[in-house]
């Protein structure tokens, strides 16, 4: 499933082409929203919004479109005429003169009233957006403190979207191999300098992978691997989906074990 930094990069490309822009149409492609297709021809876009996982794409006429690309969703941003080959379903169309935007594969998408998203039954369980500039080491902290989150081990806390919005299965897994400690332990685990450790890796190599297309390895190693041909996949984590490999830092073998029912990568070496 895309994660923060995925959702963020396709709200940018998007917003590059449909922000300020009229919608000559929009078409949905799932049956139970099909009753609005027409309702917001000619309405222009005011601006698109990630949070988290989800992406929102506010019209002028106050309303917005909610849509969460799920594990199979995708975004396709084409010229106007031009329909991609592909097997996937087409399920939502905004077609504006300059650009076709089309989601693939998500069955996920509502048409909501922009002032009353705030009652939305998954945006309102959301924590702050790892992405956001608003959200600070001293917000994490007093996140991880909080009794809702400080007993709980840090395997499963990190990629509970209450905790904090945006963060998935190899941002868990990195963030956690940057700072030393095992999916098992917890915030309570920890003393005030282990936590602000731990703040600032969720922070920095989120927003790392955003501003990389997804690195979270080492740059200056990511670089050298890539100049000597390695594959993009294989040189873009620390240890997730490197099983068996050896780890970069201490060279014991990266393991995998389950968390939340998702791989969990780490090594036994450097988070004991």
């Amino acid at each position: 499933m895309p994660e923060g930094p995925e959702i963020r990069r396709i709200r940018d490309r998007l917003a590059a082409v449909l922000e300020g822009r009229r919608a000559q149409r929009i078409e949905f492609h799932l049956p139970a929203l099909e009753r609005w297709n027409g309702r917001f021809d000619g309405v222009r876009i005011s601006s698109l919004e990630s949070h988290g996982k989800a992406l929102l794409t506010h019209l002028e006429n106050d309303y917005s479109l909610y849509s969460h690309n799920q594990l199979y969703g995708r975004w396709v941003i084409t010229r106007p005429g031009e329909l991609p080959r592909s097997g996937r379903q087409l399920r939502l169309a905004i077609h504006t003169d300059e650009a076709w935007a089309l989601l693939y594969s998500a069955s996920d998408i509502e048409v909501w009233l922009t002032d009353e998203l705030g009652r939305h039954p998954f945006l309102k369980k959301l924590g702050p957006d790892v992405l956001d500039s608003a959200t600070t080491l001293e917000t994490l902290v007093n996140r991880l403190l909080a009794r809702p989150f400080h007993g709980r081990r840090l395997g499963l806390l990190l990629t509970d979207q209450s905790f904090v919005a945006g963060l998935g299965n190899y941002l868990r897994c990195e963030i956690l191999h940057c700072a030393g400690l095992h999916p098992r332990m917890r915030p309570r685990d920890l003393d005030i300098g282990g936590l602000m450790a731990l703040a600032g890796r969720i922070l920095q190599l989120s927003r790392q992978s955003y501003r990389t297309g997804g690195i979270t390895n080492d740059l200056e190693r990511a670089e050298r691997l890539a100049a000597q041909g390695v594959p993009f996949e294989e040189y873009r984590f620390h240890v997730f989906r490197r099983a068996g490999l050896p780890c970069y830092r201490c060279g014991e073998t990266i393991t995998l074990e389950k968390q939340g029912g998702q791989a969990c990568y780490f090594c036994p070496g450097c988070q004991r």
